[in-house]
């Protein structure tokens, strides 16, 4: 049975599209398409998939006047307009079941490197460069590790770190009952008071837009670690570099960065100002790629989770 057609705009695994013809749908590629042509094919497709290369906003959504879904293949919403979206009758899905675990690993990863100085290390002993004593690392156990945002990236975070026998705290503004074993649920005047590390695992959204900034940090008690896996204008990169460079801030992990393009497949290289000039020179970082929830296994999951609750949703 024909259930209408839908538009490929963004690479996915094969899964996703396997299972949506299994379900009825007609599965079309327009990888390339610009926004105005995508404008024009919009009025013939059921459900669109997309990541991040263009937002669907009023510009294109009023034009699709057959489109029942948008499958988002990765947790963020932000390129949307989920508001009108609703507004049109249009389901709008998203996936962070399936790149949680990668976030959450990347996430522990990039702490231990930096706590280890292993990037710094590794580049000595290539170098013929023997050093112990200045090399020494810290411990996660015993650390105070506070979450700000407690969905899935933040409770898979969370999760991961039970066996390093740190405390974890976490807030939450929309959520609340979620203490476990292996996490406290308290207030944000907790964090400021006790946190050693400090991980962001919110949604970029109007009141995240830099929500890490100096009067944030200024708020803290004591000098902490930040690690961002988020978006990254939820933190403030001139900021970050002034607490990194006054000592309020003892070093950082940034897989994202505020300079990212809008696809994040690249960075706004011809724009970059001298924040990002001083951060890429300071050892006490560690940046990636926005490659915290991007492994072999998420690419499967994420596809897999979105045909799983289209199908929920579409097939009776």
């Amino acid at each position: 049975m024909n259930k209408g057609k839908v538009l490929f705009i963004d690479t996915a695994h094969p899964v996703l599209q396997e299972e949506l013809e299994k379900m009825g749908f007609i599965c079309d590629y327009f990888l390339k398409a610009t926004k105005e042509e995508l404008v024009q094919l919009a009025r013939d497709y059921t459900g669109f998939v997309i990541r991040s290369k263009i937002p669907l906003d009023n510009s294109i959504l009023p034009y699709a006047k057959k489109l029942k879904f948008i499958a988002r293949v990765g947790a963020g919403m932000e390129n949307i307009d989920v508001e009108l979206a609703n507004k049109l009758g249009i389901i709008c899905f998203n996936a962070p079941e399936g790149n949680r675990d990668a976030v959450g690993e990347q996430a522990i990863g990039m702490l231990l490197a930096l706590f280890n100085h292993l990037i710094r290390v590794d580049e000595e002993v290539r170098n013929g460069i023997w050093i112990r004593e200045q090399n020494r690392g810290i411990e996660i156990k015993a650390k105070t590790i506070a979450i700000i945002g407690y969905g899935n990236t933040g409770a898979a975070f969370a999760k991961k770190l039970s066996g390093f026998e740190a405390n974890v705290i976490a807030y939450d503004k929309y959520k609340s009952g979620f203490s476990t074993s292996f996490v406290k649920e308290v207030e944000m005047s907790e964090i400021y008071e006790t946190a050693d590390v400090l991980s962001l695992h919110v949604p970029l959204t109007n009141e995240t837009n830099y929500l890490f900034n100096n009067e944030y940090v200024a708020k803290f008690r004591k000098p902490i670690f930040v690690i961002n896996t988020s978006r990254g204008n939820v933190v403030n990169t001139a900021d970050l570099v002034d607490s990194l460079e006054s000592g309020k801030l003892l070093g950082a992990c940034l897989d994202v960065l505020e300079y990212e393009k809008f696809s994040f497949e690249a960075i706004q290289s011809d724009q970059l100002p001298e924040a990002f000039r001083k951060l890429i020179s300071m050892k006490n970082v560690i940046l990636s790629p926005h490659i915290a929830g991007w492994t072999h296994e998420s690419h499967f999951k994420l596809s897999k989770v979105l045909a799983d609750k289209i199908r929920e949703t579409f097939v009776k």
